[in-house]
């Protein structure tokens, strides 16, 4: 029973490294944490010492079917990355160029209302809550400026 290795397996749309154990393989997808993709190999029946080169069609089939709808499987609402959706109240779970969208939106709409998170992303100050006074000041002078001692030579 010889398995064919793969050194890229392509994964939901992103090409995962083939010679890494499959939850740090499934961890290479945007919205898939260790923790949701120990829980998800389970799910699948497939043992998570095993290299992502090494998966079958099958195998990748069924990881692909419980990414994509992780509580129809019986995932626990916790490991959903998008739970009570504002606009459809449901929890979800988003993956990849979906998820970068939706927090696009987010933000967007923050700004739109004018929130405070909304006004801190705006004027690209810091959102969650961290100290300003020293850090973060991106491109701006740091320090105080010096008067220049002298001009051309009068020492």
């Amino acid at each position: 029973m010889s398995k064919e290795f793969r050194h890229i397996v392509r994964i939901i749309d992103t090409d995962v490294d083939g010679t890494l154990k499959a939850p740090y393989a499934l961890t290479k997808i945007k919205g898939v944490n260790l923790n949701l993709a120990n829980v998800i190999l389970k799910k699948a029946g497939i043992n998570a010492d095993v290299r992502a080169g090494f998966l079958t069609e099958t195998e990748v089939e069924k990881i692909e079917e419980i990414i994509k709808d992780p509580a129809r499987h019986g995932l626990p609402s916790w490991l959903l990355n998008r739970r009570k959706d504002l606009k459809t109240g449901k929890d979800m779970h988003l993956i990849s160029a979906d998820l970068v969208l939706r927090t696009k939106m987010d933000i967007d709409q923050m700004k739109e209302i004018k929130s405070w998170r909304g006004y801190r992303h705006a004027y690209g100050l810091k959102v969650r809550g961290q100290r300003t006074r020293t850090t973060g000041r991106k491109g701006k002078a740091v320090g105080v400026r010096r008067k220049s001692i002298g001009r051309a030579g009068s020492k």
